[in-house]
């Protein structure tokens, strides 16, 4: 299949966008197959011709942090955090993360599947084409393998690349109040191996606050994941600075996510380890936050910044890519050419992918067109959606 006049984001690097006004893009075998000038088109058969009448082509988008299996819904903390009440002091009374763990837990897989598909196709239906979805809500071990089970399900027939993240170090569930090493050695750990054993992980995540575990305890963790041979990625320096980011660097971390208390030393260090920032400001916003990630210093050291929607049901129950790239330039004041390879190159780089994320020949054939003029445009609107196609492994969907 040949797209032709389009107009391409390729967000390859070096020029802005990567752009190439009047492109074209050839699919074969479910890849890229050229990519550039409608006047240097190769001369082959390259079968369908699509005239894209001047739209625009970005890689298709990614979004590296989610937790959309889940139970339930968390409504009431939304009115109750909009009483005054904190986060903190919502997970400390029972609600948080916690109070999704009975909902999720009573879920059998199909269930889990259902609940999280009308999530998943809101965010296709925005250009999407590759999402993390982390466990962390199941804290037992059946529990959360039954989750990573129905994420990988979830890419059954959607045109969606799924990747996991074990996150069983989320959060200490009621049956371990007060001993969170002991959830950590005889729940966290073990179910990370038997995930690991039944081919469910991808990456293994962890949360490392003071509602949630230690420095000391998610090192025990990543410790595991070494073990196995698996890449780590850390919740760090959300709501406070423990040290998160720092250790996520010891680890050669693939990223730290959230980071609002992160430091110009955390930078230091993430640029050093080539640990990509994810800024997430659909939790920012959510929780009414005020403390701002260092964008200025994730710049100045050169730190690859992604984002994501978090979609999760207390803290950014939103499902909308679009929206949080809106939100990473209005809050943050991210580019929206930032903002766009936040939610491409580097989100692939976050989840450790190199077949995606660019538009070039080699790479996946996984696009999105547009219904605009130029792709800051997807960063510009609210709540609205231009998509004009999706195309996953080459083919329209």
């Amino acid at each position: 299949m040949l797209l032709t006049h389009a107009t391409l984001a390729t967000m390859t690097g070096g020029a802005r966008w990567g752009l190439v006004p009047e492109g074209a893009v050839a699919l074969r075998q479910g890849q890229i197959a050229w990519a550039g000038p409608m006047a240097e088109v190769p001369p082959e058969d390259w079968g369908q011709t699509v005239d894209l009448e001047g739209r625009v082509v970005t890689p298709g988008l990614m979004d590296c942090h989610t937790h959309i299996v889940f139970g339930g819904e968390r409504a009431r903390e939304f009115e109750m955090r909009l009483e005054g009440a904190s986060y903190e002091a919502i997970a400390r009374a029972g609600g948080g993360i916690v109070s999704t763990v009975a909902a999720t837990r009573a879920l059998s897989v199909p269930a889990l599947v259902e609940a999280a598909l009308p999530r998943l196709r809101a965010m296709l239906a925005e250009g999407v084409t590759c999402i993390e979805v982390k466990s962390g809500y199941g804290l037992t071990i059946e529990a959360e393998l039954a989750m990573l089970r129905a994420a990988r399900r979830l890419a059954t027939g959607q045109g969606v690349r799924i990747v996991t993240s074990y996150l069983g170090g989320h959060a200490v569930p009621a049956e371990f109040a007060g001993d969170a090493d002991g959830y950590i050695d005889r729940v966290c750990i073990p179910a990370l191996c038997a995930a690991h054993a039944e081919g469910l992980v991808d990456a293994v995540d962890g949360f490392c606050e003071g509602i949630a575990f230690s420095v000391a305890q998610i090192g025990r963790v990543f410790d595991a994941a070494r073990a196995l041979g698996l890449p780590v990625k850390l919740h760090a320096e959300q709501l406070s600075h423990l040290g998160g980011a720092a250790l996520a660097t010891r680890h050669g971390a693939l990223s730290a996510d959230h980071l609002e208390y992160a430091t110009d030393a955390d930078a230091a260090l993430m640029a050093a380890a080539g640990t990509v920032a994810v800024i997430l400001p659909g939790a920012f916003y959510t929780l009414r936050e005020t403390q701002l990630p260092p964008i200025a210093a994730f710049r100045a050291h050169g730190v690859p910044m992604a984002l994501a929607t978090d979609c999760n049901p207390g803290s950014s129950p939103m499902t909308s890519l679009l929206l949080a790239m809106n939100m990473g330039c209005t809050l943050f004041r991210l580019t929206p050419e930032e903002a766009l390879a936040g939610v491409t190159r580097h989100a692939a780089r976050a989840l450790g992918l190199s077949d995606c994320g660019v538009i070039a020949p080699g790479m996946r054939g996984d696009l999105a067109v547009w219904d605009v003029a130029h792709p800051a445009e997807l960063a510009y609107r609210i709540g609205f959606n231009p998509l004009f196609q999706r195309y996953f492994a080459g083919e329209p969907c």
